[in-house]
């Protein structure tokens, strides 16, 4: 009878196990569809028997990140990580949350295992980049943003993002150059046009400056800092009307067009 009871416990396992495995096609659709929970709640079964699945590990470490249990996601992907420390995913997931918490220093160290790993992986490598900006790593967060780049050369982001790591090392020409990349990918996005802009004054490039910074000023009348750099480099030519804008910008609380009033009182 024992015999008995060990031979169909045996095969009630074997054959859950079976269904959980032919059933996580169907969890990775639940988590496409957002069903976090319900994912979740399934990947908790198919784990009792596949306790060192590590893409299943990943999966569930992903649906706790989407409805922020981020605790639970970081103690997953460390179980990847104790069972295959050469999962590059596992590195990235963790440095991507400790990104979002803005623990910079600690981000880097997973992404830069993650690129180790794994250097044709877009996403690691642009992450990786914005990480090192945060890091004060501008060189080196050049040097992976442009690698990102070759991967993937449509993604606009990217250039916003070499854009700010060239304008930290004061290259203010190869800045407006990659601003201007980002601009021509998202024409209606107000902050690339004046970072471009702001490139452009930089560079010596005036009338394009101001050219963008009108452009902001046309969409949006209140964006003080356009205003002021737009009144700063029209005073710089001569224009009276220059000073108005600088004083206008003053007035709603611009410290670069206060800075600026001495020049149009000189």
């Amino acid at each position: 009878m024992k015999r008995l009871l060990r031979t169909l416990t045996i095969l009630l396992l074997i054959i859950a196990s079976s269904s959980c495995s032919s059933n996580i096609q169907n969890i990775e659709q639940l988590f496409n569809n957002k069903k976090y929970e319900d994912a979740i709640s399934d990947l908790n079964q198919y784990l009792f028997f596949h306790v060192t699945d590590v893409k299943a590990l990943h999966l569930r470490a992903r649906c706790y990140e989407e409805i922020g249990k981020i605790e639970q996601s970081k103690a997953d992907y460390e179980r990847i990580i104790s069972i295959d420390d050469q999962y590059a995913q596992a590195y990235a997931g963790l440095g991507k949350l400790l990104f979002e918490q803005k623990e910079y220093d600690q981000a880097e160290l997973k992404l830069l295992r993650a690129a180790s790993l794994d250097s044709n992986d877009f996403d690691i490598l642009y992450l990786l980049g914005r990480t090192m900006i945060m890091t004060g790593k501008f060189m080196k967060a050049e040097e992976f943003l442009r690698l990102a780049t070759d991967l993937n050369p449509d993604y606009p982001k990217v250039y916003f993002y070499t854009g700010l790591a060239v304008a930290y090392q004061g290259d203010a020409l190869g800045c407006a150059a990659l601003f201007n990349a980002y601009v021509n990918r998202e024409p209606d996005n107000l902050i690339g046009v004046y970072n471009r802009g702001f490139a452009y004054m930089n560079a010596g490039y005036v009338e394009w400056a101001i050219e963008d910074f009108d452009t902001v000023l046309k969409k949006n009348p209140n964006h003080i800092e356009a205003m002021a750099h737009k009144g700063l480099l029209m005073a710089a030519m001569g224009n009276s009307e220059g000073c108005q804008l600088i004083q206008t910008a003053a007035n709603k609380g611009s410290q670069y067009a206060k800075d600026q009033l001495a020049f149009c009182n000189s």
